[in-house]
């Protein structure tokens, strides 16, 4: 058992006169960009969420979400190139500027968005913890919105299954199946891993974040960035076990593409770059619970 690709353009729709294709990819950004805008100037206008006084002023957002964008598309860009094709863009400098050929790493946007936030709270002189509150509570929206467009692309798709909700995806690398016993009429049904990471970066840990802001954790500031980044971590973590390695690093003795080999397994690039993530997030979830409440 296994379910077709649907037959979803990776065009959401083309520009008339110009001919000009807009991605479902790009529409994803715009969606989360805005729906995380116009939440954190909700935010901001709710003084009692924060213990009486909101970290900045709400007509700052919009400056704020500049510095976002660019932290966004550069990190993203550069810690791809930088985590996971180093070879190919040092063989091809140009290459970097092409994002339009695809190549964005989620760790290398949020370290983007974490300098972007800093140099805004520095310039500021706003609370960087309780900034990056604000951005961890609306994060959430972008990763549901991104996954699903992974979803759609296709791309990051999972390693081979025959449990019954695996998905044909309609590319010649995802059909190959080298020997899978799974097999469906000779193709390869495959996790659906990006929908896995939707439903839980996007969908639980949106909840879960969201619950703890109702519930006053807001007024103790990086407790809510800490459980963020912890629970971020654990969910990509997770979804690693069942996600196809990045086949760059794929070497003889390592066919699956393991960024770090551990016998016959290993640890793909998102977990260990997820480590990290981890442990700088409990550290904040342990500072914000043993600190004053505002």
């Amino acid at each position: 058992m296994a379910i077709p690709f649907p037959e979803i353009s990776p065009d959401a729709f083309v520009i008339p006169g110009l001919g000009l294709p807009i991605r479902w990819y790009a529409l994803a950004y715009i969606a989360g960009l805005l729906a995380g805008w116009r939440l954190v100037v909700a935010l901001m206008r709710r003084p009692k969420l924060w213990g009486g006084t909101a970290p900045m002023p709400a007509e700052r957002v919009e400056d704020l979400l500049t510095a976002v964008i660019l932290g966004v598309i550069l990190g993203g860009r550069l810690g791809y190139v930088l985590f996971y094709d180093p070879a190919t863009y040092l063989a091809d400098p140009l290459a970097v500027i092409r994002v339009w050929e695809g190549g964005m790493a989620f760790h290398g946007g949020f370290l983007g968005v974490v300098v972007a936030g800093l140099w805004f709270c520095w310039r500021g002189r706003y609370p960087a913890l309780s900034v990056g509150d604000a951005f961890a509570l609306v994060a959430p929206i972008g990763l549901f919105f991104g996954r699903i467009a992974n979803f759609i692309k296709p791309e990051l798709w999972g390693r081979p299954t025959d449990l019954p909700w695996g998905v044909i995806f309609p590319t010649e690398a995802a059909q190959i199946c080298h020997g899978w016993a799974g097999q469906v009429d000779g193709l390869c049904a495959r996790h659906p891993s990006q929908l896995y990471e939707a439903g839980l970066e996007g969908g639980v840990l949106g909840l879960i974040l969201w619950t703890l802001a109702a519930r006053g954790a807001l007024r103790r500031p990086g407790l809510v960035m800490g459980v963020f980044l912890a629970g971020y971590g654990v969910a990509r973590a997770l979804v690693e076990l069942v996600r196809q390695p990045d086949l760059q690093f794929a070497a003889p003795g390592n066919p699956l593409g393991y960024a770090l080999q551990l016998g016959e397994a290993g640890l793909t690039m998102g977990q260990i770059l997820s480590i990290p993530m981890i442990l700088v997030g409990l550290f904040f979830v342990l500072r914000g619970l043993s600190g004053r409440r505002a």
